[in-house]
């Protein structure tokens, strides 16, 4: 792995949690991912929390929250929650010259999304690994499949693995869903992100600001990175493969993550709902680019 560049990022995120009445919530917390540092492809230089009264959360995966509790918020009042970051983001190279060694037992268990055991998705990856006789060119094999086979459709809902072979479409979150799931068929490590993409005219079209990607472990390598969504043209293909562009902020690693309890991003909970309405405006995320 090498590094070809860096670029610095101002990040600015903005929850508002207005109580619409007519009563008082008796609980209520907010969960709130924070993205922290996650070598080789991101530091944190900065992080401003407001409000500072929070508690620190970190699930399985070593995912960081921000937990603030809003109970007895009283009515017609709003609670605003800011983060302000400061974020520096690696532009990686590999070589994949020398895929060869022992792959780890992490990351190759099925989960919630990433059906590795299912019949369909086993056989799918042992039919793409035929003739591909190291790690490396099995996992291109399945970047390839993504990119060739399915469709982009954006749903705005996380339907899974499975789901991306079927009639009704796959936006970022099946296509990673999907490349991790056919990885780990094959016993090789895979992860699954979410976070923010800096978007530009090139990439505009087929993201959304909010992203998932992946990444698999190469045997005499590590980590490799690839964006299957972004890769799906054929002119993009190579750029997104073995190449960790510097416009991808990771915030949460996992397709489940427990803290968030389905969601993406963020997670609220209050009680009781029969007597109060809480709504949570979340605002756009606001990036800019440090020029140098």
């Amino acid at each position: 792995m090498t590094v070809l560049d860096q670029r610095e990022y101002v990040v600015h995120q903005q929850l508002t949690l207005v109580n619409e009445g007519p009563g008082q919530p008796e609980k209520q917390n907010i969960w709130v991912a924070l993205i922290r540092d996650f070598p080789p492809y991101q530091k944190v230089r900065s992080m401003e929390i407001s409000p500072k009264d929070y508690r620190l959360v970190v699930d399985e995966y070593s995912n960081h929250y921000a937990e603030f509790d809003f109970s007895m918020q009283p009515v017609a009042t709003t609670q605003t929650i800011t983060i302000d970051y400061r974020v520096d983001v690696y532009e990686l190279g590999y070589d994949l010259s020398g895929c060869q060694g022992q792959l780890p037992d992490d990351f190759i268990q099925p989960e919630l999304h990433i059906e590795s055991a299912n019949p369909q998705i086993a056989a799918l990856a042992r039919e793409l690994s035929r003739g591909n006789s190291t790690v490396c060119q099995q996992t291109r094999a399945f970047y390839d499949y993504t990119g060739d086979k399915l469709n982009y459709n954006f749903n705005g809902e996380n339907w899974g693995a499975q789901a991306a072979l079927g009639p009704m479409g796959a936006d970022c979150t099946e296509y990673s869903d999907l490349i991790v799931a056919l990885s780990r068929a094959q016993r090789i490590p895979a992860r699954y992100f979410e976070g923010l993409l800096y978007l530009d005219k090139e990439t505009g079209a087929i993201a959304q600001t909010e992203h998932a990607w992946a990444d698999a472990y190469m045997p005499g390598i590590g980590w490799v990175a690839m964006d299957p969504t972004l890769g799906r043209p054929l002119v993009n293909r190579d750029t997104y493969f073995a190449h960790y562009t510097p416009d991808h902020i990771i915030v949460t690693m996992g397709a489940n993550p427990s803290v968030l309890r389905g969601s993406s991003y963020w997670t609220h909970l209050y009680w009781p709902g029969n007597i109060t309405k809480i709504r949570v405006e979340a605002g756009k995320w606001e990036i800019n680019l440090v020029q140098k």
